[in-house]
């Protein structure tokens, strides 16, 4: 019998099917040393993730279980969800694939919200065959948002680079109707509570990039700069977190000032997003700060190009893993750490 507390339990949901997640986790756990590390649950069904096995000649040793009070020890537990089959066709965007996917992403953040898992990693969806009258967000982090205590951040974390975003999945048009000093100052205290926290950073310096090409140039070309960004860096700074900024994005990545920082706070999804990935592209980790609980993923999609091929790169999912696993250590040692050991009487 499972005895909590021995190792850390990391709930996985199984992601798009039909795409290469189902893959990158039987791979991931294909080396058995990985379980000295944690104890992995997919949320899924037993019989589909033996015949993706098979399909990719992986030898990963599955144990089947109907309820999480069987988890075992040491074991690649993949609890059974559901018990009926489910067709799948590799590489191919489908409508009842994507109710499984979102059936076990919900069930998963469940266990996490009920304490029966510490830390989830989610395999890649698509955020098209997702939707359905119950399920209306464009991604996991929307949802999470939603479903667990703080405010979400998407925060694209790797070696050597760290990006926060201030606006994710919103359309490039409105991100400038999106951005405002309250909704800035928001994602910066998470940003540096997060590294402090969550990455053992002591005095974390964080870097601000521009919403416009070349910050506005002194408003020639935009003027949220000079109406509220800066001074939002500024009374920011007053609050004794060590910001800067806003640079100009081009110039900040291709002079390599990222270096410089423990953190990029990006205006919007693409002016973070693509310098990450081309810097850090199959290695990078989405991790969800903010929030009460731990959630992170790879840093790509469910690439239906390759599925069901045997060929996907496991890596990126395989560093989600690390990552959730650091993160719940240092998070659980910092909350150690700041807690008052001196009782206050109350004579």
């Amino acid at each position: 019998m499972f005895k909590k507390g021995e190792n850390i339990v990391l709930g996985i949901s199984i992601g798009d099917m039909n795409g290469v997640g189902p893959e990158v986790i039987l791979k991931t756990f294909e080396d058995p040393r990985m379980m000295e590390l944690c104890t992995p649950v997919v949320f899924g069904n037993v019989k589909l993730l033996s015949f993706l096995k098979k399909n990719i000649n992986c030898t990963t040793v599955i144990h089947g279980i109907d309820s999480l009070d069987q988890i075992q020890l040491g074991k690649f537990n993949v609890l059974n969800l559901w018990k009926e089959g489910v067709n799948l066709d590799f590489g191919v965007l489908d409508d009842n694939v994507g109710k499984y996917a979102i059936k076990s992403f919900a069930a998963a953040t469940q266990a996490l919200k009920d304490d029966l898992i510490d830390a989830l990693v989610t395999a890649p969806i698509n955020k098209y065959n997702i939707q359905s009258d119950d399920f209306k967000f464009p991604g996991h982090t929307d949802y999470l948002n939603q479903e667990l205590e703080g405010n979400a951040l998407m925060f694209m974390i790797s070696d050597d680079l760290k990006v926060g975003l201030l606006t994710d999945h919103v359309p490039l048009q409105e991100v400038s109707a999106a951005l405002n000093p309250e909704l800035i100052k928001q994602k910066v205290r998470t940003i540096n509570k997060s590294l402090i926290q969550d990455f053992n950073a002591v005095k974390p310096r964080i870097a601000l990039l521009g919403l416009n090409p070349h910050s506005g140039d002194n408003g020639i070309i935009g003027t949220e700069e000079q109406s509220f960004i800066t001074q939002t860096v500024k009374e920011l700074f007053d609050e004794n977190i060590i910001i800067y900024g806003p640079y100009s994005a081009d110039a900040f990545f291709g002079a390599e000032q990222y270096k410089n920082f423990d953190a990029v706070v990006a205006c919007y999804h693409d002016q973070g997003l693509i310098p990450f990935k081309a810097l850090n592209f199959g290695n990078g980790v989405n991790f969800t700060a903010g929030l009460n609980k731990i959630r992170t993923s790879p840093d790509h999609g469910t690439a239906y190009d390759i599925a069901g091929k045997g060929i996907a790169d496991f890596t990126s999912f395989k560093n989600a893993v690390y990552a959730a696993l650091d993160i719940y250590k240092n998070k659980n040692e910092y909350l150690q750490s700041i807690k008052n050991p001196l009782k206050v009487s109350s004579n």
